[in-house]
């Protein structure tokens, strides 16, 4: 039913729509059909005249489904290469994605296909001044993304770890990383022994990280090639793989912590480390 109310000519109108949810506001127009001016809302004033109407125009809100071009806009054009699809959801159609892991999606959700797997061999080819992290038995999702996250942050050139301790499927990883997986190039190698006698051949030198070292890692000269090497929480570096290291070092923190979260450990290093080589 039109809701209908008299103004005197020249009085101040203040109008103001509440529409249902599958109707989206269009524009404010006068019953000859002459758009009122400040109608771009559903708030909006006039000045009435001698005799006249207002009329509030809607439409229906249509299927939902846009595209986010590759600076993050929002286009209704056509498909392009390199665009996303977006998909509108209720929450609990979204909740369902996130169900396995435990985590909150914030209201957004996106489904991506693998990352191409980088060659290391062929990346470092020609190269000078890289720095590596490499993780020996670190597995866990949270963790790893953070660690990519600071890497990104901070000018790394890449992480090596074990394929099969990588978990390429977590939503978990994706969530923790904050949107750096596709900022950072990720080696998965079927063994890191093998990889990191591969690099010492081709002048690097590794350095691994423990809390029992006696040297500091701000007093090295972080010149050159450089892989760090980090062990997994609560066991550290394999013996084995310390083997293929060249120095052992440590971050210096108060004597009655034992140790920090391996992705604090590793955005402190990171920073260090970008730190110096923008000084030099």
């Amino acid at each position: 039913m039109p809701y209908s109310q008299i103004y005197l000519a020249d009085e101040i109108v203040n109008i103001e729509a509440i529409i249902q949810p599958n109707w989206l506001f269009s524009q404010w127009k006068s019953y000859n059909n002459v758009i009122l001016p400040n109608s771009s809302s559903m708030i909006a004033s006039f000045v009435a005249s001698g005799s006249d109407s207002c009329v509030l125009y809607t439409y229906p809100k249509p299927d939902l489904e846009a595209f986010i071009s590759g600076n993050d806009t929002i286009c209704t054009n056509d498909s392009h290469e390199g665009e996303v699809k977006v998909f509108f959801k209720t929450k609990k159609e979204l909740d369902k994605y996130c169900r396995s892991e435990d985590i909150l999606h914030q209201g957004y959700v996106a489904e991506i296909e693998h990352l191409e797997n980088p060659e290391l061999k062929e990346f470092i080819k020609g190269k000078n001044n890289l720095t590596f992290v490499c993780l020996d038995e670190v597995t866990d999702p949270r963790n790893i993304g953070s660690l990519i996250r600071s890497a990104a942050s901070f000018n790394i050139d890449g992480i090596i770890i074990k394929e099969r301790n990588f978990p390429s499927d977590s939503k978990l990883m994706y969530k923790s990383a904050s949107g750096c997986m596709e900022h950072m190039k990720i080696f998965e190698v079927s063994n890191i022994n093998t990889t990191l006698k591969y690099l010492r051949e081709n002048n690097f030198w590794i350095y691994g990280f423990e809390s029992n070292s006696s040297n500091k890692f701000t007093d090295v000269k972080w010149e050159g090639n450089n892989v760090l090497l980090f062990g997994s929480e609560g066991f550290g570096m394999r013996e084995h793989t310390k083997k293929y290291t060249d120095f052992s070092v440590k971050i210096d923190i108060n004597k009655n912590i034992e140790s920090l979260n391996i992705s604090n450990s590793a955005a402190i290093v990171f920073h260090h480390i970008n730190q110096y080589k923008n000084k030099t």
